[in-house]
């Protein structure tokens, strides 16, 4: 059986960079090698595409910083550029490793152009730039299977204010939450500030609206300090989230596979070793605690996975996403937080790790997306494109 080649996309331009990097080298570890044959493709931070010598190893994040840190000191070492073709063909991408000019191997400085063609793609990037349909758009115009939800699926699931729109009309649970812009907050920060305090209560949770990893993320206990917490939110977005903190609340997450008939595993819950589960720690301390299953009641988890699969569907999902929750501590209130559409996907993540105690191994699991992702593509090229 010919053995199809998977693209995994990873890194990017994002603040979660090497959580990507950290993805990426999970899924390429974990490729039945019999039947894939893995093209590792990494974003660098200033956007360049390149065809990486060899496939990440990094299995964490704070590994991940650790070899930059160490590689920074190294001479640079020119890559093969990466460009994805962006109509249909047998080249996916062109690689092109360039010569140096006036060298004895080729005085003119010119490139070598070599064509891959790639069977499907896995992108595996959290954050902008990726996860939020840019990526996508350019593999629909090369009209390459691909792994996760589409260009509408990952636009929206990317930005937490229109997905709390749709969450709520299609009557999903969703807290009490303010959207400001950036051009808002400096015409008017006073007056936007008393409207949290009348509208919302402290504490509030204040998010840069497209991104995730908790990037950006601060918690304001007070007036004094949103100031604070929006200059550091305004950092990455210029469309910020403002959400009233769940009482005593519990987090609780749960994973969904599927397209049309999406499934939904076993939830889980995380207990931070912070005061929330932040950036820190979720990829650099090792004091948070994941139990899985979560202690829910039957009937908790049976509506965390009917909530996961609704939302699922509310933001065009498909392929996978990772759905969050607060449960309220004093009245058992389940608040539906967001859908990650492409969520972590280390051996440690809490995607993979829900599936495995659902009974979907890691390996299983990867092999089952990129069957989604070719099922998905075989239908949409049964469509019309042209009336003629």
């Amino acid at each position: 059986m010919k053995k199809l080649r998977v693209g995994v996309i990873y890194g990017g331009r994002s603040g979660e960079h090497e959580v990507s990097v950290a993805s990426a080298a999970s899924i390429i570890k974990y490729l039945d090698r019999s039947r894939y044959e893995p093209v590792p493709i990494r974003i660098e931070k200033d956007g360049r595409w390149t065809l990486a010598d060899k496939a990440p190893t990094a299995i964490s994040a704070a590994d991940v910083i650790e070899h930059v840190r160490l590689e920074a000191a190294r001479p640079a070492r020119p890559g093969r550029e990466a460009h994805l073709v962006a109509h249909p063909g047998e080249d996916t991408v062109l690689a092109i490793e360039r010569c140096p000019a006036q060298s004895q191997v080729d005085p003119s400085g010119a490139a070598t152009v070599t064509g891959v063609g790639l069977d499907v793609v896995f992108p595996v990037l959290h954050g902008p730039y990726g996860e939020d349909g840019t990526v996508q758009g350019l593999l629909e115009l090369a009209n390459v299977p691909y792994v996760g939800a589409g260009v509408l699926g990952s636009a929206v699931g990317m930005d937490k204010a229109v997905m709390k729109t749709l969450f709520i009309a299609r009557g999903l649970p969703v807290g009490p939450y303010l959207v400001i812009l950036r051009p808002e907050w400096s015409a008017d920060a006073g007056g936007l500030s008393n409207r949290v305090t009348k509208e919302l209560g402290y504490p509030v949770f204040v998010k840069p609206a497209n991104l995730g990893s908790s990037v950006g993320i601060s918690k304001a206990k007070s007036a004094a300090d949103l100031g604070s917490a929006m200059e550091l939110a305004l950092q990455f977005d210029r469309k910020i989230v403002i959400e009233a903190a769940v009482s005593n609340a519990r987090e609780i997450e749960c994973a969904v596979l599927g397209n049309d008939d999406p499934q939904a595993s076993v939830p889980g819950e995380i207990i931070p070793s912070r005061e929330f589960y932040d950036y820190e720690a979720k990829y650099l301390d090792e004091g948070s605690k994941v139990v899985i299953p979560a202690a829910l009641t039957d009937a908790q988890v049976r509506e965390v996975q009917r909530l996961s699969i609704a939302a699922f569907r509310a933001v065009d999902g498909a392929g996978m996403a990772r759905v969050d929750f607060f449960i309220a501590g004093d009245s058992g209130n389940i608040y539906l937080n967001e859908v990650n559409t492409i969520p972590g996907f280390t051996t440690i993540s809490m995607f993979p790790k829900m599936w495995e105690a659902s009974g979907v191994s890691y390996s299983e699991l990867v092999d089952r997306l990129i069957t989604l992702a070719l099922e998905r593509h075989a239908e949409k090229q049964q469509l019309r494109t042209s009336v003629t």
